[in-house]
């Protein structure tokens, strides 16, 4: 700050123009300096769209791309892309696009829905499944059987969010096809009022590659709360004889919000279906097991809330039962399949690898491609400290001043280093 100040004092004492310019010019240095610094460091930690600027030393230099209407709109949000590519689409013929995921899905909008159920979300569903989520313990609620069916049910409290809720569901006399195309055919949900609490549903998107969904719920709470409104995507993996179906809340721009029903933004809702050995005891994988993953925020409070959903849980579950039996004799009887169980039909297979990357927490892949990045690292870091030097140059204000540019320059450095 003194610096600044005095630089001002000296303008103002200058009795001729040039003069001041000239001092201008000075004070004004240290200030490019420290842009130009900013403008290296930004470079440094350049996003994905910069790096097709910089060509390699095995390829011709690119062409100045940043000039370009497509590349602005490229760094849009998809939700405003999308929206902006059909009106410039109206006005004349749209240029053509690199293939990516939105291809896929049909909708700009789906693939972010597509980023929203990805491999994540399978890999933390299976570590759930698993049990080695790194979550707190498990607290059994629950102990239910009917003669085809037996439940268990427990429930844990994070440090933050809402409740959440683990079910293992074990019918007789079903396969995980059945059950898997069951619990996704939101037709035959409603029309047989085994779940009396959906209301409404409807299909906004869908992937016939993939199988991704988006759906529109609207579900009865009892008369004291207003009904939830739920917007979800979901996707089915299979691994091996199981089927790892992910369901969660997504956001949706084309459906506003409004104060009833009121809308659920925090879901969560996930399945392993997997056969499993009959109760029985005659040695074949004539039941399937239902592990479930439940939380959601329905904006009541966390303690109510558990309350009410430990007095009607069983009341809810026991209707499941008497449901498959009759979806599986509608299936019997040769019925037709609804699209939403016609998308349960399309899964993405997953390889035992997979799995063996999991168990063993491989990261080959992280490995890999840090090894490719040091030619560019080393370019980052000296473009960083070569700025340092010129800034430190530049202010002549002690070696405080410039210990503290250095300083950073290393942190900076550092952390490169580390990528």
């Amino acid at each position: 700050m003194g610096y600044v100040l005095s630089a001002v004092a000296r303008v103002l004492e200058q009795p001729t123009a040039w003069g001041a310019a000239c001092e201008m010019a000075v004070l004004a240095g240290p200030l490019w300096a420290a842009a130009l610094l900013g403008l290296l460091l930004g470079w440094a930690w350049r996003p994905r769209w910069a790096a097709g600027l910089v060509a390699t030393a095995d390829s011709h230099p690119a062409p100045p791309t940043f000039a370009t209407l497509d590349f602005w709109k490229s760094q849009l949000p998809a939700r405003i892309r999308a929206p902006l590519t059909q009106y410039i689409g109206a006005a004349g013929p749209a240029p053509p696009q690199q293939e990516d995921d939105s291809s896929l899905l049909g909708s700009s909008e789906m693939a972010n829905e597509q980023l929203a159920v990805g491999k994540d979300d399978l890999v933390n569903l299976w570590r759930l499944v698993e049990g080695r989520d790194g979550g707190p313990a498990w607290i059994k609620m629950m102990e239910k059987a009917l003669p085809t069916m037996t439940y268990q049910a427990w429930r844990r409290d994070p440090q933050t969010g809402p409740p959440q809720y683990q079910s293992s569901t074990i019918f007789e006399n079903a396969n995980p096809e059945e059950v898997r195309d069951f619990f996704g055919d939101d037709q035959f949900r409603m029309s047989n009022k085994w779940d009396d609490m959906l209301i409404y549903h409807k299909t906004l998107e869908e992937c016939q590659t993939t199988g991704t969904m988006k759906v529109h719920w609207v579900r009865k709470f009892p008369f004291f709360c207003s009904d939830r409104e739920y917007i979800i995507a979901r996707r089915i993996w299979k691994l091996g004889g199981a089927y790892y179906c992910v369901t969660k809340g997504v956001p949706c721009s084309s459906i506003p919000r409004r104060n009833k029903p009121r809308r659920v933004d925090v879901y969560y809702s996930s399945w392993c279906i997997r056969p499993v050995e009959s109760r029985r005891g005659n040695g074949g994988l004539t039941a399937c097991e239902v592990l479930l993953f439940h939380h959601e925020d329905m904006g009541i409070p966390y303690e109510i809330a558990k309350i009410g959903i430990r007095q009607g849980m069983w009341g809810c579950v026991k209707r499941i039962e008497p449901g498959l039996r009759a979806y599986q004799k509608a299936r019997a009887a040769g019925e037709p399949l609804s699209q939403s169980a016609l998308m349960a039909h399309i899964n993405t297979k997953v390889g035992d690898n997979f799995v063996r990357g999991l168990e063993s927490n491989d990261d080959q892949s992280d490995i890999v491609e840090a090894e490719e990045k040091p030619a560019k690292n080393r370019v980052a870091r000296f473009l960083v400290f070569g700025g340092a030097v010129a800034l430190a140059c530049t202010l002549d204000q002690g070696l405080l001043t410039k210990a503290l540019i250095f300083g950073v320059a290393r942190k900076f450095v550092g952390q490169r280093n580390t990528l």
